[in-house]
């Protein structure tokens, strides 16, 4: 299901490309849109996954690492049973997280510095099991295809700017509208695919990490750190932020566009819920470091 919910974002979102170009250029722009769209699905399947964790400037984390990060991941990943993923840390204050990648097979998990020193080891351990969610449930490949096309479509439409006039077949109204409408498009697209997303990877999230509370009150701490804390990259590329568990979005007036996540509020009240009716399983127990051992590690 997942990949035929994907074939049809490509292609709706190949048919908005289209319709941009030859807005913008006739039927000869509509064909070069079509030529730049097929190479965009190509690049879009194979290698959005590595452009965003770049666009994020992720660094790779090997295990054995200080945070004890790598050893949480493969734990987590075993309960899921799903193959350990990357793991990726971004140096960002904002605490924050997204998964990536076509395939369990071809995936990563990617968390700021902010999360770890924000997050107890338990609430930790829920974002990483909300994120092993998304690759379980096979999110992460529309997740990543939609945030290139977005962003690439609200360029295109930028690009009208350069167009307007009075020479434009469209227009300066209609190159106005453009540039609104087709990000708009985009968004809608995204908004779509978003909220019943998150719920279902909370809802997976808990059974995989054991106790639905732990990311309850993660997901309490993060909305309260990236309402007050600004996540520059994620501004500048907004089309990424339905990616992440926590929309990263505040500064700019635009933001409210983006805001492709259900309410906090609810998606919490949803696992307290979920608690009263759950035994939680026994706490997770990595191996001790030097960094962990005794309290004062970033596991809180």
């Amino acid at each position: 299901m997942g990949y035929v919910k994907t074939g049809i974002l490509m292609a709706a979102m190949t048919a908005l490309f289209m319709g941009v170009g030859y807005l913008l250029g006739g039927s000869g722009g509509a064909l070069i849109a079509l030529v730049v769209a097929a190479g965009m699905n190509l690049y879009a399947w194979y290698g959005s996954d590595t452009a965003v964790l770049r666009m994020h400037n992720a660094q790779p984390v090997t295990r054995g690492d200080r945070y004890g990060l790598t050893d949480m991941v493969a734990q987590l990943s075993a309960n899921a049973q799903l193959p350990m993923p990357a793991v990726y840390i971004i140096n960002e204050a904002q605490p924050n997280a997204f998964a990536t990648g076509r395939n369990p097979e071809n995936a990563a998990v990617a968390v700021t510095t902010g999360l770890i020193q924000t997050l107890s080891r338990e609430e930790l351990a829920g974002v990483v099991a909300h994120e092993l969610a998304h690759i379980q449930n096979r999110d992460t490949l529309i997740m990543t295809i939609t945030a290139t096309f977005a962003g690439a479509i609200t360029m295109l439409a930028n690009f009208a700017m350069f167009f307007g006039g009075r020479d434009n077949r469209m227009g300066l109204i209609g190159t106005l509208a453009m540039m609104f409408l087709a990000p708009f498009a985009a968004m809608l697209v995204q908004m779509a695919i978003s909220r019943t997303r998150e719920y279902a990877a909370d809802k997976a999230g808990a059974e995989i990490c054991g106790n639905p509370m732990w990311l309850a009150s993660a997901l309490e701490r993060i909305q309260q750190g990236a309402a007050r804390i600004d996540n520059d990259v994620a501004e500048r590329h907004p089309a990424s932020a339905h990616m992440f568990i926590i929309n990263p979005l505040h500064a700019h007036k635009r933001d409210n566009l983006f805001a492709t996540h259900p309410a906090t509020e609810n998606r919490i009240a949803a696992l307290r819920q979920m608690a009263g009716a759950t035994a939680p399983r026994k706490p997770l127990r990595p191996r001790p470091t030097r960094q962990n051992r005794g309290g004062n590690g970033p596991w809180g």
